[in-house]
């Protein structure tokens, strides 16, 4: 997945920002097309600073549970196939 070149946080900076101004003039202030403000809008929406950083955080917790699932699902079906091949 491509690297964004804002964090979370400034996005959402960002985003505050063309609550009070354009969205043209915010989007050419930064360096950004006007797509990329809503597609951030779109995605981001009314979103605090500290929301961005929870949902961040509950994302990367729920990768390394879904990689512990996949992890424990293996190491089941290993120990089924040896305990076919026991028997």
């Amino acid at each position: 997945m491509k690297k964004s070149r804002y964090s979370e946080e400034q996005i959402v900076r960002i985003l505050r920002e063309t609550d009070k101004d354009p969205v043209a003039e915010v989007a050419k202030r930064h360096g950004v097309s006007e797509q990329s403000i809503y597609g951030w809008r779109k995605r981001y929406g009314e979103f605090s600073v500290d929301e961005v950083r929870r949902l961040k955080d509950l994302e990367a917790e729920n990768t390394r549970l879904r990689k512990m699932l996949v992890d424990r699902d293996l190491e089941l079906e290993v120990m089924k196939e040896i305990n076919k091949r026991k028997w």
